[in-house]
């Protein structure tokens, strides 16, 4: 899938756990990309808009 343009963020849902963060993507049309902070120019996770707010939805305010 194609991220270019991507503007990465850390995502709101990430804890203060040292570091261990996940960055979101959500600018672009067609997808919603995730990945690990630590590893930027590694994989990232690619969502429909739709399925990634149905994951937000669901995933508890405290982890």
């Amino acid at each position: 899938m194609d991220m270019t343009g991507a503007r990465w963020r850390k995502s709101t849902r990430s804890g203060t756990n040292g570091g261990n963060c996940v960055e979101v993507a959500d600018n672009l049309r067609v997808v919603v990309g995730v990945r690990d902070s630590k590893d930027p120019n590694g994989p990232a996770l690619a969502f429909t808009p739709e399925a990634w707010r149905a994951f937000v939805a669901r995933v508890p305010d405290r982890v």
